[in-house]
């Protein structure tokens, strides 16, 4: 009998492994309801929605393995890495999804979070007070306007599976909606700008690369308190604070 695989578990919700299947527990009906949607929009490839019963979602597992790990080298080649990128664009491309997304805020909203957010990493004894105010000064170029596209909204580098240098599949879709492209090549490369060159090859169009470095600073300058409360280590090599201390 297959033992059951605690992926991650929180607050929020919790991601259960059994064999090929995976459970997804989640309190917030809504989320389950934006993921199932937008795997069945999105131009790319996507799990099975095996079968829904609120609170549970389950889905088939995708072939391959992931991209990578955060904090750990990458032993994808730089063609699968470019391969996401042209998924990734794919997407990008796509008809927009009729929702707004759950998280998705214009410029001034971020601001107002980010500025929100840099007092209590300081307040509360997270971060030095120099590491916050350069990286702030950085993630500046992130808050512009922007045109929206179809975003899968949390991109993060294990969320993408590839074999070889073919993409298989792409997980995890709860925070998808419009938003911002660039977002998602960060956070796509984020801990990994060794590849952002592949990505962007792949991808086939010009970006500014200052942007998604942007992001690279805003978005972890708003996950290290979220991951320390729900017990992540952002601290952990390669993780969200050494991000932010590469841009010093």
């Amino acid at each position: 009998m297959d033992e059951v695989e605690v992926v991650v578990a929180h607050s929020e919700r919790a991601t259960l492994r059994v064999g090929d299947v995976f459970l997804k527990v989640d309190a917030d009906q809504a989320r389950i309801d934006v993921e199932v949607e937008a795997m069945a929009l999105a131009p790319v490839p996507t799990p099975e929605v095996l079968w829904r019963k609120p609170p549970v979602l389950a889905i088939a597992g995708v072939p391959g393995t992931a991209l990578g790990r955060l904090g750990k080298p990458s032993t994808a080649s730089p063609a699968a890495w470019a391969a996401v990128g042209a998924a990734v664009r794919k997407l990008h491309e796509a008809p927009l999804p009729p929702w707004v997304g759950r998280r998705r805020r214009g410029p001034d909203d971020l601001m107002t979070e980010l500025e929100g957010e840099c007092a209590l990493l300081v307040t509360n004894g997270i971060l030095p007070a120099d590491l916050v105010i350069r990286n702030r000064q950085v993630a500046d170029a992130a808050l512009r306007q922007w045109t929206p596209a179809f975003t899968h909204g949390d991109l993060q580098i294990d969320h993408v599976f590839v074999d070889g240098d073919e993409v298989t599949g792409i997980i995890d879709w709860s925070e998808a909606g419009r938003g911002d492209a660039l977002s998602d090549l960060a956070t796509l490369t984020i801990g990994h700008p060794e590849h952002l060159d592949d990505v962007i090859a792949g991808y086939g169009t010009d970006v500014d690369l200052d942007v998604i470095r942007a992001w690279w600073s805003l978005r972890s300058l708003l996950g290290v308190r979220w991951l320390v409360e729900h017990g992540f280590d952002p601290f952990a090599p390669g993780c969200e604070v050494d991000v932010l201390k590469s841009r010093m």
